[in-house]
């Protein structure tokens, strides 16, 4: 089986490399912009969808992942803020509230045809946090490229109350729980492909 994730999130392909199967990594070169009156959801599914199509055509007998993530708080959606004053913003929002992460994934096979696409949800309860507490974590992590302004993996957890969701990775942007349900539609069994990590 060919394999590649349409790509360049290192967090991404961390997550990936779990499954002991060997892929490639590409990033899609699409028009990330939000459509007016788009749901989260619908966006996040629409852009992972796109990803994973426009990396299909280049790949056309590899199967392709594609997959988007934002999160929301309050009704307000949240996307990587890019600087630390954006990323305090986020966080002093998010303090003592819950908040989802949607995360779009798509599977897709260009020669067959097959396309196979969900969102996945997973909710973070935020601790109460002081500005100070805010200011020490970004300046040690400057998750500034994140959805949501922290990294779970890292020092992010110290923020958190409490987690809920099937699968933690979803709060990393790939969902591996929805990713195998997605093979296994599409009748491939992973385990047929997975190797030790010191074959790849």
């Amino acid at each position: 089986m060919k394999l590649t994730l349409a790509s360049s999130s290192e967090y991404r392909k961390t997550i990936l490399k779990k499954l002991c199967i060997p892929f490639d990594a590409i990033s899609p070169e699409i028009d990330e912009s939000a459509i007016n009156n788009e749901s989260i959801n619908d966006q996040v599914l629409r852009l992972a969808i796109n990803k994973a199509q426009a990396i299909s055509k280049l790949k056309p007998t590899h199967y392709v992942i594609g997959s988007d993530q934002l999160a929301s708080c309050n009704g307000q959606t949240l996307g990587k803020p890019g600087n630390f004053q954006k990323a305090k913003s986020q966080l002093l929002m998010m303090s003592d509230q819950t908040v989802t992460f949607h995360t779009g994934l798509c599977l897709a096979n260009h020669s067959t045809n097959q396309l196979e696409f969900l969102v996945e949800l997973f909710e973070v309860k935020f601790k109460p946090l002081t500005e100070k507490q805010i200011s020490i974590y970004l300046n040690i992590e400057q998750p500034y490229n994140c959805a949501g302004s922290f990294k779970s993996e890292g020092l992010g957890i110290a923020l958190f109350d409490s987690l809920s969701g099937r699968d933690p990775n979803t709060l990393m942007g790939l969902p591996l729980i929805a990713l195998i349900g997605m093979f296994k539609n599409l009748s491939v069994d992973l385990f047929d492909y997975m190797q030790n990590s010191d074959m790849q």
